[in-house]
């Protein structure tokens, strides 16, 4: 019985390494970010927890798939000034709207919560202040990152 208990510790703590952002951290990244167009916005994208590593939801502006909701990850997306709905799907869709203004950055925080099958993880609007000390230890999993 104690191999079993064992057994099923280290394969969780498998699942879970597995299961979150490997890229280079926010913190490493953070000076390397390419400047905004004058006529653009920016919007990072985060998750801070591990909880419910399993549930990676596309993560979509306006409908457009722009990343995924991956445990202790971040990306961002430079868009023109307007107003922007960001979704996730899991059971149910979640949506956060926002209006995003020339270089402005904004930082949408992905949260996880329980579900009935499984768990619903929503986009909420941080403050920036806080915002950028969650994201510290974010390993980024946009595409290509720039370079530090």
């Amino acid at each position: 019985m104690k191999n079993i208990a064992t057994y099923l510790a280290c394969l969780a703590a498998v699942v879970l390494a597995t299961g979150c952002a490997s890229g280079p951290k926010y913190s490493e990244l953070c000076k390397s970010f390419p400047p905004l167009n004058p006529d653009q916005g920016r919007i990072f994208v985060y998750r801070t927890s591990a909880l419910g590593a399993a549930v990676q939801p596309a993560v979509k502006l306006n409908d457009e798939q722009i990343g995924t909701a991956v445990p202790k990850g971040f990306f961002y997306v430079d868009r023109p000034a307007g107003q922007y709905e960001i979704s996730t799907a899991t059971e149910v869709k979640r949506t956060l709207s926002l209006l995003l203004d020339k270089g402005q950055t904004r930082f949408v925080r992905l949260a996880i919560s329980m579900g009935f099958f499984v768990g619903h993880v929503y986009p909420e609007l941080v403050d920036p202040d806080k915002a950028e000390k969650e994201i510290q230890d974010c390993g980024y999993t946009g595409p290509k990152p720039p370079q530090p």
